[in-house]
């Protein structure tokens, strides 16, 4: 379940993000075929990814449009029995290590709505004319792999598309609305990692003949780390609980999701402040932590994005 999920990504994420998003993203993007696929679809993908033979992606993002989902350009044009995609994506996860991807992709572009103009479609990576490349030089989460991926006349039956043509942006927004709340448990889990390791250090740490710990503006710090983080705690397991449960509240789940980024941020920024000049150097994990914070204030939908998502739906209560 979305509860069990969260607590996974939170326990890995207390030591290193980057290699929990990679266990807990391994399947990413095959959430469509499992809740939209038919049965061939489920029969054919899904079981390699639960024992561990292959990696999936979601290719969504592109390089002008990340948050303005509707704002894709990726075509995929019907041709007798096949979809001839083309188009680019960018800072995709798993991107350049997949063995398949579930592609978004416009398929109806004369649709009167333009939500209804995109469908999702599974690509094989190793399909003609799908080009990959690694992403170098990421701030954090480098354990993590991320790519551009690059559609040039790439060719694919009619029968990889996942669900209902037309239905892509529901099925899209839908999947945002449940990885916000692993997103959130990726920050509960850092933020926790912050908290550990700066308790240890100033318990470890003597200034003025006592221990750094000892002093209030310390105490200060470690306490309103902890008061976010298991503010943040509890929102995560609600809104994940809730979604198991068949009665899921994804506006909950963007607070869960933007509350996180920021407990994120500053935990890690308060605990590299009380390691000092050693937190600025790789010997003490914390300023690994601090890098890779800042990625869960942006991917999954930005902050931004979460606080206009929260917002529209409270002014209409």
């Amino acid at each position: 379940g979305i509860l069990g999920n969260a607590i996974i990504t939170e326990e890995l994420s207390r030591v290193d993000m980057g290699i929990g998003l990679n266990i807990v993203s391994a399947s990413f993007g095959s959430e469509a075929i499992y809740l939209y696929g038919n049965e061939e679809q489920k029969k054919n993908y899904l079981p390699p990814l639960a024992s561990g033979e292959k990696v999936s992606a979601g290719a969504f993002t592109e390089p002008d449009a990340g948050t303005d989902v509707a704002g894709y350009r990726t075509k995929a044009v019907k041709d007798g029995d096949d979809f001839v995609i083309n188009g680019s994506k960018m800072f995709i996860t798993n991107g350049s290590v997949c063995d398949f991807m579930v592609a978004q992709c416009i398929t109806n572009p004369d649709a009167p709505r333009r939500h209804d103009r995109f469908s999702q479609i599974i690509v094989p990576a190793d399909a003609k004319g799908v080009t990959r490349t690694k992403i170098h030089g990421k701030m954090g989460i480098r354990s993590s792999d991320t790519g551009e991926i690059a559609f040039d006349d790439v060719r694919v039956p009619r029968t990889n598309l996942v669900g209902e043509e037309g239905a892509g942006f529901k099925q899209l927004m839908h999947f945002f609305d449940v990885t916000r709340v692993m997103v959130a448990g990726q920050a509960v889990g850092l933020s926790q990692g912050c908290l550990e390791k700066s308790i240890q250090y100033v318990k470890e740490r003597k200034v003025f003949g006592a221990p750094l710990g000892s002093f209030q503006l310390t105490q200060a710090k470690l306490a309103e780390m902890a008061i976010k983080i298991e503010a943040l705690r509890g929102l995560v397991y609600r809104s994940a609980w809730l979604i198991d449960v068949g009665r899921p509240d994804y506006t909950l789940a963007a607070m869960a999701k933007f509350l996180g980024g920021q407990t994120a941020v500053f935990c890690a920024n308060m605990a590299v402040e009380l390691h000092g000049g050693y937190g600025y150097i790789d010997e003490y994990d914390v300023q690994k932590f601090y890098r890779d914070a800042k990625i869960l204030e942006i991917y999954e939908g930005t902050k931004e994005a979460e606080i206009m998502t929260i917002g529209r739906v409270i002014q209409s209560l």
